[in-house]
């Protein structure tokens, strides 16, 4: 007897809206939501996409019109509640679009609650479009089949950032001239943790001397090679997952 296809298969298209969802609502999609539902991905009427609200977690829809500029969809039941992320905070320094981009883009898919982007002294970018990057934010975690949306923050300066950190927050400091190993320092230190990168030139030794006299940073070794900034930054939020977050049985 053949099995029964899963429901939605899991080729649907995924699109998070920032309506709240609840059984029976009628969404209408437009702009670039449409034409990636029409044009990419050409749904029909009748066929079934998988919505996220940010809110309470992954619905089932059916569409009921497909327009070349708007589809609309009929709400039919939840299938998962809003995921619960793990409270890890990435504070990286900008990189170059590219390279920022990446971190962007992987930092969401690995699971991070919050991105809090910094500019330091050695940066070569100095603004962040915010748009722009909430929309890898977004289309990262629909890739992914995040239910939950990391929050992005605004850039803010390195000074404005240690001066204001909270003091239940532990921030792991990926420092390229050494400190703990970086796997047994997450494995011993659990509550609310937080990780901070630095540029492609690293952080000036005022930056260094500042972080390494904080009482809540933990200066860490990524190990014996030297790490461009989106590498580190990977790198770094994947060990962490492996051994505090949720990507165990045990959970921090």
């Amino acid at each position: 007897m053949p099995a029964t296809p899963a429901w939605p298969p899991r080729s649907a298209p995924r699109l998070f809206v920032e309506t709240q969802l609840n059984p029976g609502a009628s969404i209408e999609l437009d702009g670039t939501r449409a034409h990636y539902l029409s044009r990419v991905m050409r749904v029909r009427e009748g066929d079934t996409i998988v919505l996220c609200d940010d809110q309470t977690g992954e619905w089932a829809a059916t569409v009921t019109d497909a327009g070349k500029r708007s589809v609309s969809v009929a709400v039919d039941q939840m299938m998962r509640e809003r995921e619960q992320v793990p409270d890890f905070w990435l504070c990286p320094a900008l990189l170059k679009k590219d390279r920022f981009d990446l971190v962007l883009e992987k930092a969401t898919e690995l699971g991070v609650r919050r991105i809090a982007p910094i500019v330091t002294r050695r940066c070569v970018a100095d603004k962040l479009n915010m748009q722009r990057a909430q929309t890898i934010v977004t289309e990262a975690a629909e890739q992914c089949a995040r239910t939950a949306l990391p929050e992005l923050s605004p850039v803010i300066r390195f000074a404005d950032m240690i001066g204001n950190w909270p003091e239940d927050r532990t921030l792991f400091f990926a420092d390229e001239q050494g400190g703990e190993d970086a796997a047994a320092a997450f494995a011993y230190i659990r509550g609310p943790c937080a990780l901070i990168t630095g540029p492609e030139g690293g952080f000036d030794d005022s930056e260094r001397e500042i972080l390494r006299s904080h009482e809540r940073v933990k200066p860490i070794s990524l190990g014996p090679r030297i790490l461009r900034g989106e590498t580190a930054t990977i790198a770094a939020v994947a060990l962490w997952m492996g051994i505090a977050g949720d990507w165990t049985q045990e959970r921090g």
